[in-house]
């Protein structure tokens, strides 16, 4: 029976190496010289510092524009608030989102079954795996996925006949 798996995982190596770019150009821009703007990552965190929150806020517009040069989407990103941190500095920190959480599975399990086609969706762990008898259906059902859940980065993986 033809299937695939909805996932929402994001590639660390490309996350890592927009981080490691960001850095690289913080190094190189005039406008970051003699501040204390900084950016590193620590298993799923990204932290930003800087000497004043438009700094932050022009780091983390370096910080996406390296992910979308390295087709990494943004929506992985959960964003705290600016925060004062030691020194007279501050900081914000992403949390780097890994996985559906249940409530992302059932609503992708609902549109599937609202659909009225004739498919299974099945919460496996932190992704959906649908299955059905034709393999146009399963084409049908990834579109529906893609116009209706904007807010999740969702990719498609395992597709079998």
């Amino acid at each position: 029976m033809p299937s695939f798996d909805v996932a929402s995982s994001p590639n660390m190596v490309e996350i890592n190496n927009a981080v490691t770019n960001t850095i690289r150009n913080i190094g190189l821009r005039f406008d970051f010289k003699g501040t204390s703007a900084a950016a590193q990552i620590e298993g799923h965190e990204i932290t930003l510092t800087g000497d004043a929150p438009f700094q932050i806020n022009q780091l983390e517009d370096v910080l996406l524009h390296k992910m979308a040069k390295r087709n990494v989407d943004a929506r992985f990103l959960k964003k705290g608030k600016v925060a004062p941190a030691a020194g007279g500095t501050f900081k914000l920190v992403f949390e780097v989102k890994n996985g559906m959480t249940a409530e992302e599975g059932k609503r992708v399990q609902k549109v599937i079954k609202d659909s009225k086609l004739k498919l299974q969706a099945a919460i496996q762990g932190d992704q959906v795996r649908v299955s059905g008898a034709k393999k146009d259906d399963l084409v049908a059902a990834m579109r529906l996925l893609r116009e209706q859940i904007t807010d999740l980065p969702i990719a498609f993986e395992n597709l079998r006949d």
